[in-house]
């Protein structure tokens, strides 16, 4: 009542002070020339207003503002309405600039600016409070999450003006949500934001953020970081040997397995058999000795913790040993034959999981041997030949000098030969 009082004081003031200056208007044509603007304001709860009237090209008329009651708020540079909040900022012939301290909710509204002409002008100044939600508030279904499982996450943003809105970002990606705004009985605006998504390890310690947009703040956000169990990652590694797998050798695998939790457990097994019997398992480790290829096979680690389990396998192909080609010698004779043969080693990082359907290489160590020993062989038979000829080589003997043993002379000889000259047509020969 107070305050309609002095409006009323003010404008009764007005008709007495200035009546020649309204006489005056209203006989002469409206004039055009004369501007009245101002701006619309928003302004947060607590804070500052500031209300501007301005006006082009005045003719001394006057400028007053109202609240949104109609009551004065300034006349020219005089406050008639009591309220100390009102603080004159500039007066002139063409500004009546006015702030409102310590802004309420009780406070929006629209205000008029009036300029005193013929006919007389207004314009109107909507005053909006923003009032900031509170600190938003992240709600998760599931506190520790399971790899492959679907969880539910919740954002409330409360008491705001106007309605906040609601962003969701996981890491560096944005998720779509699902709003839902309410008004309560204070003329409040409660926002909520529903999220659903699955979970993979991947997610694990990633942050799922909160974000608040509202006019009245910036940057208002809540995150919660995200605990996630897997099931474990297995990988076989082949300590020895590095390259092939040959008989004779040994073989020693290491099983490395990790997950959330720890896994506590891990076993070996042999796929479609077992595992030899002379095979030693200790903890994570396989090691196998004095390999031969009825140890071929599939080899599998598997490892388990509370979300499942898992397994690698490794596949073992054993290959024959390494052969060498001994140097032939012999005692009869003085020649050395070397035969050299070029044994071909694969390289050495070339793993045992071709599988045990892979084509076995040809090994040149082999060829070369039996070659080596065929040679060796037809070496042998050539010398064995020559001795046994050497050993037979005979003299050629006739029946011619039969007697000639006890002649005394080559005469007597030829005489005391059996049938002389006479039997010469019955000689015979005869060769051994």
């Amino acid at each position: 009542m107070a305050n309609a009082g002095s409006g009323s004081l003010a404008t009764i003031l007005f008709l007495f002070v200035f009546p020649a200056a309204l006489h005056k208007g209203a006989a002469q044509e409206p004039v055009v020339s004369q501007n009245l603007v101002t701006d619309n304001v928003s302004v947060v709860e607590g804070e500052m207003a500031i209300i501007s009237c301005r006006v082009k090209d005045n003719d001394d008329s006057v400028i007053q503002l109202l609240n949104p009651n109609r009551q004065t708020i300034y006349f020219r540079d005089m406050r008639p309405l009591k309220d100390a909040r009102f603080q004159l900022v500039n007066f002139s012939d063409n500004e009546l600039r006015v702030s409102l301290s310590n802004v309420s909710l009780s406070d929006e509204g629209r205000y008029v600016c009036q300029l005193y002409t013929d006919p007389p002008q207004e314009a109107y100044a909507d005053i909006t409070v923003l009032i900031p939600p509170g600190d938003p508030i992240i709600e998760a279904r599931d506190e520790v999450l399971s790899e492959g499982n679907e969880t539910e996450m919740t954002c409330t943003a409360m008491s705001s003006k106007p309605a906040a809105a609601i962003r969701w970002m996981k890491g560096d990606k944005e998720l779509p949500g699902k709003p839902k705004v309410e008004l309560t009985y204070d003329k409040m605006y409660t926002v909520s934001s529903r999220l659903t998504f699955t979970v993979s390890k991947e997610d694990d310690g990633v942050p799922v953020v909160c974000i608040v947009d509202h006019p009245a703040v910036k940057g208002f956000q809540a995150q919660k970081y995200l605990e996630v169990q897997y099931k474990p990652e297995v990988k076989i590694v082949v300590e020895f040997p590095q390259g092939l797998t040959r008989e004779g050798e040994n073989l020693e695998l290491t099983c490395q397995a990790k997950g959330k939790p720890q896994p506590q457990r891990v076993n070996w097994l042999k796929v479609d058999d077992d595992v030899p019997s002379h095979a030693v398992i200790t903890g994570s480790d396989l090691y196998i000795e004095n390999l031969n290829k009825s140890y071929n096979g599939t080899y599998r680690c598997v490892a388990a913790n509370a979300v499942g389990e898992s397994y690698d396998d490794y596949i073992l192909y054993v290959y024959d040993a390494p052969t060498t080609t001994p140097i032939p010698t012999t005692a009869t004779t003085t020649t050395t034959i070397i035969t050299t043969t070029t044994i071909s080693y694969p390289e050495a990082n070339q793993d045992s999981r071709a599988g045990e359907g892979a084509p076995r290489t040809v090994d040149h160590a082999v060829i070369g041997g039996v070659v080596a020993v065929v040679v060796f062989a037809m070496l042998c038979l050539l010398i064995v030949l020559g001795r046994y000829f050497a050993r037979h080589k005979g003299t050629y003997f006739t029946h011619e000098a039969k007697g000639a043993d006890d002649a005394a002379d080559a005469d007597t000889a030829i005489i005391n030969a059996e049938g002389g000259h006479t039997n010469s047509d019955e000689k015979k020969e005869y060769y051994i």
